[in-house]
């Protein structure tokens, strides 16, 4: 199964009760002065959506203070300002203060309170933004909430879906949380590669980059061997010497690189072993029937994909439009393999897809949503094989603005598997004995078509980061052979585009049919994010506007201006820093960095459940027969989006680390050698140094720049020294040297060689000023360096 580049840019009134053992009195909280009908105050309205975050929508708040007509429309411009001036942001459909939790969230249980109470953190916070705030978990009684149906009950290490309030207790965490859902099991048990010590016992090596060493008594090995990744329970802090841990469980041996991935796989707790149900119903499915299906079967739809993709779940073709009202115009078909027919709610393969809620990729392996059964057989669409699909026909005119749709269940046949490599040799002219027959009836007006949607594309003007994608290619024994930059194609930008129409029309649809469904989202960057970026922008001499209203063709422009100048890089890094994170959601805000305003995954049910949650509600709202979405997902929705929001999220992040272990692993043979980098990221702590030519990121420690006392500017993205005027900053090109490499938890530090350039006069003003303040850092002669993160 190989991913494909199909979607790019791709981002109760009541206060709860209280929290510990019976008898603690929460301090009084000073009631709200809430006049009905008449516009509160901005203080007011901070304070309702602080202690109501479940009612923080523009809607709740207006029912909440009982405004009508023209009262609304100002309570709307307050909200505005409020958002302009950062005292509020998005999140999904509601408004929180900036720093605050969502409605909805998913949490870690990660430990107890002095009273034994659970403690739960966001799984998911952004660093810039601190320490994850601390959630007092509100255990429900076993018959559930007003004594109906079975309450959810979590424990230490659990990961839950919870419901957030703000907190009645001052002196404790700032909320509480009503668990909803437990979506995993015991995942606070802590991991490592235990290694043997001499005269029995051994030690923990550490797979976080955070992590530390641990001793395992000899009693307490539970029959591990050198070498094997380990889940353990810490037995004993003491103040000196190392902590003392208990072996729980050996995962398997990490001898290979190939089992690298596997670190990965266990440390995010994601499911990698199909149960017994599932592979039972997946190897008892049956081919498709004709049922509510038109016979497509002669239509030349094909299929194009990397050349090692083992799935297909997208065929298209284009032709003229023959209609006289439509002239120049295109007519576009996308077909994607019926997954809804298959997977029914509910069944032991919809409760294990949407427990994996997406596959995830690593260099060496994929573990797939569903089983091969369906991804790699049923429901790929091989070629001059029978397979059912959802296909979308949709009519384009000659300036590339879609004017039409039609979705239709169908019986299809591949005519073709190409890669993206074969289809663009042949419109290059190169063509071999496959698409050779097939350039003039099939291939060319394909190309035609991605030309005339083009045109609709430059003129929506999405977000176009210039951002490489680094790929790692194994030799047979899984150790790291090169990484490269693959070349984009027009193939790779005719498949995208074609994709991205087809969700916006699958969006568009269910809209008009009025049926409730999973959006992709993606919010445009919080206003504080854009003062950074403007800050950063203006030492460059490249202005962005404020306000709020700033569009994704904004940040193109800026783009441009940068494009071919030694800071091409940088502002691209910088311009993507500033963006939101997209995510799924049953509100929809519209995408920012597509610049569309409908827009829903439709394209890939076999690797995203997203996309199986769109074809069952086209099923269900266009009368295509089985397989539609129930009530009760309708009902769920909101929990689902959260999930899956988290579950991709979590790929990605197994992802990466797998990448950053197997390249530290590469390198580690080659401690002391010199190589060329980039300064990628600068902090009050240290650079952050990506070197090109392998896609590895390491650290330099501020206390290692040198004898200098630096001082960082965030304005200008900048680490520089006081006395001299010297320093790094983002987009530098600078030498560097490998001192240190631990390939178990992914980790490089460097030592920098190069000398630090003249900084930017603002910057030396701002040295000789004298400011002392929280973005100064001074280095610590004496202290000893952290070892590598990023």
């Amino acid at each position: 199964m190989s991913r494909t580049p199909r979607d790019r840019t791709d981002l109760t009134g009541k206060r709860p009760g209280k929290i510990g053992r019976a008898g603690k009195d929460a301090p009084a909280v000073e009631p709200l002065n809430i006049v009905h009908g008449a516009l509160p105050s901005r203080e007011v309205i901070l304070r309702f959506i602080a202690d109501h975050p479940q009612k923080a929508s523009k809607r709740e708040l207006a029912k909440a203070f009982g405004l009508k007509g023209d009262s609304r429309v100002e309570l709307k411009h307050l909200l505005q300002e409020l958002e302009q001036e950062g005292m509020l942001q998005k999140s999904r459909k509601s408004l929180i203060r900036p720093g605050a939790l969502p409605p909805v969230t998913v949490l870690d249980i990660t430990t107890r309170d002095k009273d034994g109470d659970l403690i739960g953190r966001p799984a998911e916070w952004p660093e810039d933004q601190g320490v994850a705030p601390a959630v007092a978990i509100r255990q429900q009684s076993p018959a559930g909430r007003q004594g109906k149906g079975k309450a959810p009950v979590a424990g230490l290490g659990d990961r839950i879906l919870a419901k957030i309030f703000p907190a009645v207790d001052r002196g404790g965490p700032a909320y509480t949380a009503r668990i909803i859902k437990v979506i995993d099991r015991r995942r606070g048990a802590a991991m490592g590669v235990f290694r043997t010590a001499p005269g029995g016992g051994g030690r923990l090596l550490p797979i976080e980059r955070r992590g530390e060493e641990m001793v395992i008594d000899p009693d307490f090995t539970g029959g591990a061997a050198d070498g094997d990744l380990v889940e353990i329970e810490v037995a004993r802090l003491g103040r000196f010497g190392l902590p003392r841990a208990k072996v729980l469980s050996v995962v398997g041996s990490v001898g290979s690189e190939k089992a690298i991935s596997m670190i990965a796989i266990h440390a995010h707790g994601i499911p990698h072993v199909f149960p017994p149900a599932v592979m039972a119903e997946a190897e008892a499915a049956k081919p498709a029937t004709m049922s509510h299906r038109e016979d497509w079967r002669d239509v030349p739809l094909i299929t194009i994909d990397p050349a090692d993709a083992k799935d297909h779940d997208d065929a298209v073709y284009a032709e003229l439009d023959p209609s006289p009202d439509n002239p120049g115009g295109v007519i576009v078909t996308v077909a994607i393999a019926d997954v809804s027919w298959y997977v029914r709610p509910n069944s032991p393969l919809d409760r294990e897809a949407l427990k994996r809620g997406n596959s995830v990729y690593f260099p060496d392996r994929v573990v797939p949503m569903l089983p091969e059964r369906i991804s790699n057989d049923l429901c790929s669409l091989k070629e001059g094989v029978d397979r059912p699909a959802l296909a979308v026909r949709m009519s384009f005119s000659g300036e590339g603005r879609k004017i039409g749709h039609t979705f239709h269940r169908i019986m299809m046949k591949s005519a073709a598997k190409l890669s993206y490599q074969q289809a663009q040799a042949a419109i290059d002219g190169n063509p071999d004995d496959k698409t050779g027959p097939m350039l003039e009836p099939i291939l060319k007006p394909l190309w035609h078509a991605y030309a005339v949607m083009k045109r609709g594309r430059d003129r929506r003007q999405p977000l176009e980061l210039d951002m490489p994608e680094r790929k790692i290619l194994l030799k047979p024994d899984g150790t790291v052979d090169r990484v490269f930059v693959p070349p984009r194609l027009d193939a790779h930008k005719l498949i995208e585009e074609m994709m991205i129409q087809a969700n916006v029309a699958a969006a568009e649809t269910l809209e008009k049919k009025r049926q409730v469904l999973v959006y992709r989202i993606h919010d445009g960057p919080t206003l504080a994010k854009q003062e950074v970026l403007r800050e950063f922008l203006a030492t460059l001499g490249i202005s962005l506007a404020k306000g709020g209203n700033v569009r994704a063709n904004s940040f193109n422009g800026i783009l441009a201006k940068a494009e071919g100048t030694a800071h091409q890089t940088m502002v691209n890094e910088m311009v993507l820093r500033s963006q939101s994170q997209a995510i799924y959601s049953p509100e929809n805000i519209g995408h920012f960095g597509l610049n569309l305003m409908k827009y829903a995954h439709f394209t890939s049910p076999i690797r995203r459940y997203a996309d199986l949650i769109v074809h069952r509600a086209l099923v269900g709202s266009l009368g295509f027969g089985e397989g539609g979405i129930t009530p009760d997902e309708e009902a769920a929705l909101d929990d689902i989006a959260a999930e899956i929001s988290t579950f991709e999220r979590r790929a990605m992040a197994a992802e990466r680390e797998t990448i950053d272990r197997l390249i530290a692993h590469h390198l580690s043979t080659r401690v002391g050698e010199e190589f060329a980098g980039r300064v990628s990221g600068v902090t009050k702590s240290g650079l952050f140094i990506t070197l090109p030519d392998y896609g590895a990121d390491g650290f330099i420690p501020i206390s290692t720049l040198g004898s200098d006392y630096f001082i960082y500017d965030e304005a200008h993205q900048a680490l520089s020294g006081e006395r001299t005027g010297l320093g790094y900053r983002l987009g530098d090109s600078v030498t560097v040297k490998l001192a240190e490499a631990i390939p178990l938890a992914g980790a490089l530090r460097f030592e920098m060689l190069s000398e630090g350039r003249e900084m930017p006069t603002a910057v030396r003003s701002f040295h000789k000023a004298g400011r002392r303040d929280k973005g100064q850092v001074r280095k610590k002669p004496g202290t000893r360096p952290p070892r590598g993160r990023r």
